[in-house]
């Protein structure tokens, strides 16, 4: 993908984010941020009887890559195992949003992933987060 259509790609996902919205009912809510710039990430994650994850939703704010990539990340695990989940690389989301767009923002593009990979932590150790009200 040439650098316009990584940064279409990105646009894309913060204009239009997929999963977006608080989750009601979910077993474990883990919240991430980067104090340096302000990107502020929740991810709500519902599992399924076979550890998968069955629905995940983000909200959030902050710049443009760190909400694109939250995006991207609820997309990438939905449906997977929570061993797949936390087996997930860094690389992996850098690459799928464009390594050269975001690779100056490092911690802006891997935010959710990390967060994302906190709430698959917590449930595998039984802390289950109390679960959003509607």
């Amino acid at each position: 993908m040439d650098r316009q259509s990584q940064i279409e790609f990105i646009l894309d996902h913060f204009e239009n984010p997929r999963n977006h919205g608080k989750l009601d009912g979910a077993d474990v809510v883990s919240d991430g941020g980067n104090p340096g710039c302000g990107d502020i990430v929740t991810i709500y994650l519902k599992v399924d009887d076979d550890d998968r994850v069955r629905q995940v939703t983000f909200e959030g704010q902050g710049c443009t890559i760190s909400q694109a990539a939250a995006s991207l990340v609820t997309e990438m695990v939905a449906g997977q195992p929570l061993d797949a989940v936390l087996d997930l690389s860094y690389d992996a989301i850098i690459d799928e949003l464009g390594r050269e767009v975001v690779m100056s923002r490092p911690r802006c593009a891997t935010l959710a992933l990390g967060t994302v990979k906190a709430a698959v932590a917590s449930y595998k150790k039984g802390e289950h987060t109390a679960k959003t009200e509607v």
